[in-house]
């Protein structure tokens, strides 16, 4: 697949003319709602079959061929290039599609109350690109209970698109994550043997869990060790039920990072306790906080290079965002949350306010600013298909177990296409 950058005076059509393909197929596969109206600066994914380049001053078939990954006798052959002639610039060469890693991939499903026809229908076009679709959540009860978990037609859609299910168990309680909650679970081995029990009884009702995800957060920091004993419990119970445990982990760079969000995720133990592991690699720009990219790519690349001085790779799953967010401008703090929005939106919003579509190399990131009907200034950050693909080649650059989204329901079309195209998504 190609990734084309609108510039002015592009229409689809002579964008279909440029890749050999028809204006009805980049409608269809970009979801692009008004075709005669498109933003300067928005990705469209282009479903070809490998991509082209053009030829840029200084070029060679050697360096193009490092850049994609390719022998460069093989370019020459396949495009027909004299190899004793130098190349010119602006002619196209086309690139072989490359060979694919095989990764797990996750998305959260987060049903209010009910499980709603919208967030099915997303699960279901999102489900032939996942190993494992994750009903967030389980809610633990002090005395290890389990709130019960909306999931009418979440274990359906997860069969029909083969996908299983993952189980994420959290200590949230009125909303929140409780410190308090996750101490008291942590310190009863009687409460926390009940809560296992529940666990396993929940997976066999429902017939499609294989694994078992906690999401333990805003624990203490004088309870890192009494969580790395309870994984140890929870991972033999599990595993004898043929189960795999996985974490979530708070995004870290260092093991004495301070604060409780980090001090209580010992990221070596979970590597040598769990399956796998989720890095909440996201919410730098968040919607309490000033202007930012959500996930810039060398801050999420920094946890990473933490984590894998603790654990393999192949227990590493990257977490990554499916949405944006809109600020008010200024941002002042204490004031009114930036917005969510989905990638999608985020089009919608420059096109309708007629801005172009910024990107940030350095944070591998879009960006745009308007102004609304009641002239505020507005910032946005979202992903798009450059942004993503940055991702995918940091988890094939390191050798990553996969990638985790949140969440469903925020559409982002050109994310699974590109899930498609670059990946062999495992399913269990």
């Amino acid at each position: 697949m190609q990734i084309h950058v609108v510039r002015p005076g592009d229409t689809l059509w002579t964008i279909a003319q440029s890749y050999q393909t028809t204006v009805s197929e980049l409608v269809q596969t970009n979801k692009i709602s008004i075709p005669n109206q498109l933003v300067i600066g928005q990705s469209i994914v282009i479903p070809i079959w490998g991509q082209f380049y053009w030829v840029q001053q200084g070029d060679s078939l050697w360096s193009i061929g490092q850049r994609f990954g390719i022998d460069y006798f093989t370019l020459a052959q396949i495009n027909q290039i004299n190899l004793l002639q130098p190349l010119r610039v602006g002619i196209r060469i086309y690139i072989p599609p490359a060979v694919k890693q095989s990764i797990e991939t996750n998305a959260y499903i987060e049903p209010r109350g009910t499980v709603s026809p919208a967030l099915l229908s997303d699960a279901r076009r999102a489900g032939p690109y996942l190993t494992y679709l994750a009903p967030f959540s389980y809610e633990v009860r002090r005395d290890g209970s389990l709130n019960p978990q909306p999931l009418t037609g979440i274990p359906e859609v997860a069969r029909e698109t083969g996908a299983s299910l993952m189980m994420v168990i959290t200590n949230l309680e009125g909303g929140q994550f409780s410190g308090e909650l996750g101490r008291e679970i942590l310190q009863s081995r009687a409460v926390q043997e009940l809560l296992l029990d529940n666990i396993i009884a929940e997976t066999k009702r429902v017939g499609r869990f294989t694994d078992v995800h906690f999401d333990f957060e805003f624990l203490p920091g004088d309870q890192r060790i009494a969580y790395n004993h309870f994984l140890r419990r929870a991972a033999e119970r599990l595993r004898a039920e043929r189960l795999l445990i996985s974490t979530a982990l708070a995004p870290k760079t260092r093991a004495d990072q301070p604060g409780q969000w980090y001090e209580a995720h010992d990221y070596r133990a979970h590597g040598e306790i769990v399956d796998f592991v989720v890095l909440m690699t996201y919410e730098w720009g968040y919607s309490a906080g000033p202007p930012m990219a959500v996930s810039p790519i060398g801050p999420v690349e920094q946890v990473i290079q933490y984590a894998l001085t603790e654990m393999p790779a192949s227990k590493i799953i990257m977490g990554q965002n499916l949405y944006g967010y809109d600020w008010t401008l200024p941002y002042i703090q204490g004031g009114p949350y930036a917005r969510a929005i989905s990638p999608q939106k985020a089009i919608e919003i420059a096109r309708d306010n007629q801005v172009a579509i910024q990107y940030d190399y350095q944070a591998q990131a879009p960006h745009f600013d308007y102004v609304d009907e009641q002239s505020k200034a507005h910032k946005v950050w979202f992903e798009d298909a450059r942004s993503i693909q940055a991702k995918f080649n940091l988890i094939k650059r390191l050798g990553l177990r996969g990638i985790s989204y949140w969440k469903l329901g925020l559409p982002f079309p050109q994310n699974w296409l590109l899930i498609g195209e670059n990946f062999n998504v495992i399913k269990r």
